[in-house]
């Protein structure tokens, strides 16, 4: 085999081995390729995954894409077609155009470009055929397969992470959003970066000569020193984060987040519940930063309703670990309202999906309320709701079934709070509004000397009336 070619935009020698390429992936002196040869006639994300902007799809131009999928032995074919259909809306979304897709059946992924000789033959045929610019596969490539398909295809190869990344990449606007971006971007790049020998860094001077420091080095040293930095700045948001949950657990608002599956219209569902005007588009992962609106449900009760980030199968865990103080404000919260696209693929797949990334975040101990949307789009959703009890069917683009789920909300955090028997003096008729305003009172009793109450209140309210408390709790069947 010929001597391995050193691109400047594969894998790391140091951050992995190579994988051997079967014997009839030959290269000769003549099939040496250089990144400025390759870009010469293919502008899709070469070197270090360029473009202008910080991502991994060059967005200066629409680029030509051809993707690929594998189903493996656990898989149906269904299910890959499914997936690479929701690839190719990721696709649109960071900005290029899906040309062609090739899928092929295996048990494993080859170990060495992830798909066999002959598919690997059969994708740069289509590649040559729609000059396609990148090839984008719908599971993860090691860094060693990355660089081994980028050195046959002679074009950019990148996975579903990538592409999920540059698509947070462009939308997240908030401080906190964009460092937690940068660092999950980071952290994909570092087992992927790739020196040229020629950039060795020699000294002057006695004791200094020698081959120096390669400029591999410096680029892994400049990228783990802004990786600690990073990492900083978001212990510091950590920080302010825990000081607001303090301050909300002093509140009287409950806490509501709205999660789900991506595009299942979390957005519009604020928007119906609270009246408000949160950017709302029918495209994947529009919401990277959280956003919170209060809002009163049919009781009286006001509450605080988050719209947060969607989730998607096959989430990185790169960005999972980045997010992680924002995702872990799920765990935080008195309810979670999970919205379901009912007019979707696989809801119940969906479902699943976003139950994982919670259950890794330790939300799982969260009461929940499945939400299913999309009610005037498809009939399957009152099927859904049969087959789910406790669940509710929504429309949040036409307001269909909105007040239904306002009382299901109201109902749900109800039944979190705790009763008390209270006795309010005449003379204190502001601490008598409070237990109105704040709690839902079950029963009134007027006396010569005051108002006898139960009621449900929450545990911050219960301690500012503590004083007016004239037993212990009845219990939750009252």
């Amino acid at each position: 085999m010929a001597e391995r070619l050193d691109l400047g935009w594969g894998p790391s020698d140091d951050a992995v081995d190579d994988v051997a390429l079967d014997g009839d992936f030959d290269f000769t002196e003549t099939d040496e390729v250089t990144p400025d040869s390759a870009t010469e006639s293919h502008r899709g994300a070469f070197g270090d995954f360029g473009g202008e902007e910080r991502g991994f799809l060059d967005r200066s131009f629409r680029e030509r894409i051809v993707l690929v999928g594998v189903t493996q032995s656990d898989q149906s074919d269904d299910d890959t077609e499914a997936s690479l259909d929701e690839l190719a809306l990721l696709v649109d979304t960071a900005g290029a155009d899906a040309c062609d897709r090739i899928v092929q059946r295996r048990d494993r992924p080859d170990p060495a470009t992830f798909v066999g000789k002959g598919k690997v033959d059969e994708i740069l045929e289509s590649a040559l055929m729609f000059d396609a610019d990148t090839v984008v596969f719908d599971d993860e490539l090691s860094p060693a397969q990355q660089f081994n398909l980028e050195r046959i295809l002679k074009r950019t190869a990148l996975d579903r992470t990538a592409v999920i990344l540059d698509i947070f990449a462009q939308h997240a606007t908030s401080a906190e959003g964009k460092t937690q971006v940068e660092l999950a971007q980071l952290r994909y790049r570092l087992p992927r970066l790739r020196g040229k020998k020629d950039f060795s860094q020699q000294g002057g001077g006695i004791g200094t000569r020698g081959p120096g420091e390669t400029q591999l080095e410096v680029d892994r040293r400049r990228l783990l020193r802004r990786m600690t930095k990073l990492e900083r700045d978001l212990a510091g948001i950590a920080g302010r984060r825990a000081n607001q949950r303090k301050a909300r657990q002093r509140s009287p608002y409950r806490t509501v987040s709205i999660v789900g599956y991506t595009n299942a219209g979390k957005s519009s569902l604020l928007n119906a519940l609270s009246g408000s005007d949160v950017k709302a588009e029918d495209r994947l992962f529009a919401t990277v930063d959280p956003t919170t609106r209060k809002t009163q449900l049919p009781g009286g009760e006001q509450i605080l309703l988050t719209d947060t980030v969607g989730f998607v199968k096959k989430l990185p865990h790169q960005l999972v670990e980045a997010f992680r103080s924002t995702l872990e404000v799920a765990t935080e919260v008195d309810l979670l309202v999970h919205v379901v696209d009912g007019a979707g693929h696989d809801p119940d797949g969906h479902i699943q999906a976003v139950r994982e990334v919670l259950n890794g975040v330790g939300a799982n101990e969260v009461p929940e309320l499945l939400v299913f949307n999309k009610a005037d789009l498809s009939p399957d959703v009152e099927q859904l709701v049969r087959r789910h009890p406790g669940s509710v069917g929504v429309s949040a683009a036409t307001g269909m079934g909105i007040e239904e789920l306002r009382v299901a909300i109201g109902d749900a955090l109800r039944a979190l709070s705790t009763v008390y028997d209270l006795f309010v003096p005449w003379a204190r008729g502001d601490m008598l509004a409070a237990v109105h305003r704040e709690g839902e009172v079950l029963t009134e009793i007027s006396t010569d000397d005051g108002m006898q109450l139960t009621a449900r209140l929450e545990e911050a309210s219960a301690k500012r009336l503590s004083m007016f408390i004239v037993g212990p709790t009845t219990g939750e069947d009252r």
